[in-house]
């Protein structure tokens, strides 16, 4: 099992697009507030089609309502001021990855505490980060890899044509 954390999620098409993709994976969601958005907006909806109601979705008031609950859980921070490339870390199963909102990302002191398990993906220099989703997708989709994709239907079937 993964877990994927926002933390203070800013853009609902972005939420909508990470349910759908929790969704598609089995991942968990964990949204930690507050949230720049009410999650009943069409705009979360829409993104999210009809997949909203297959996510297994957690609520936390605040970054250290969600610390406490899950201490001494396996923990990854998703950052551009990581040092580790994102393939070259360990996803343990039940692992919670943390991104941080659209405009600043996870806060630095959070990230201090935890340098060590900091992720990054490789871009280009000077460029700020990736689009959240994107994000989010890449990586989730890496450390399901590590698991082998277990619980994932990893074939698929023509329907019209035989081979």
């Amino acid at each position: 099992m993964i877990n994927i954390v926002l933390v203070e999620p800013e853009i609902p098409q972005n939420t909508g697009n990470i349910v759908r993709t929790c969704a598609a994976t089995g991942c968990r969601l964990h949204l930690v507030k507050p949230l720049g958005f009410d999650v009943s907006e069409k705009a979360v909806k829409r993104a999210g089609l009809d997949y909203w109601h297959l996510c297994d979705i957690t609520y936390y008031e605040n970054l250290n309502e969600f610390m406490e609950t899950n201490k001494g859980q396996p923990m990854l921070f998703s950052t551009t001021k990581g040092k580790k490339r994102y393939d070259c870390a360990q996803y343990p199963d039940g692992v919670f990855i943390l991104f941080g909102k659209e405009t600043k990302g996870l806060p630095e002191e959070l990230l201090a505490q935890h340098y060590d398990d900091c992720i990054r993906l490789p871009m280009l220099k000077n460029l700020r980060s990736l689009n959240l989703s994107n994000a989010v997708a890449i990586i989730a989709y890496e450390a399901l890899r590590h698991q082998n994709f277990i619980g994932l239907e990893t074939e698929g079937n023509l329907h019209h044509i035989k081979l």
